[in-house]
């Protein structure tokens, strides 16, 4: 798959999670943009890893450039940044307010992120060139 096609994939998720933002107080708006576009990422990733052997490339971290390094890295931290980010927003669907503000914070985690991820892939693909 060409890296234009993965990078356009790449920006369409990050652009839906910052209007999934906006409609935080459309609970289940947001609650449907959201999952779609961590889905979408984590499809993302094995389109990736079934294109690219990116597992493989990954476990070399001893040999591979650091910007690749920091990149898979950041990578990895946002999608277990998901998994928080739908046990947290479970509970705030359930109605539990005191876990809502960790919501909000570790939202606005996941989202620099992922950005962050959006970022040093753009890095980690010039350094291979």
């Amino acid at each position: 798959m060409p890296t234009w096609l993965m990078q356009t994939q790449s920006f369409l998720i990050v652009a839906l999670m910052i209007y999934g933002i906006t409609q935080h107080r459309h609970r289940l708006k947001h609650v449907k943009i959201m999952s779609t576009a961590m889905i979408w990422d984590v499809l993302l990733i094995l389109q990736i890893e079934l294109s690219r052997s990116a597992i493989l490339k990954a476990s070399k971290a001893v040999t591979n450039p650091l910007l690749l390094n920091i990149h898979v890295s950041i990578a990895v931290s946002t999608v277990v940044l998901y998994g928080f980010m739908v046990w947290t927003g479970r509970k705030v669907l359930a109605g539990d307010a005191e876990i809502q503000k960790r919501h909000k914070l570790l939202g606005w985690i996941t989202m620099t992120m992922r950005v962050l991820t959006f970022v040093t892939s753009f890095l980690a693909v010039a350094e291979k060139v």
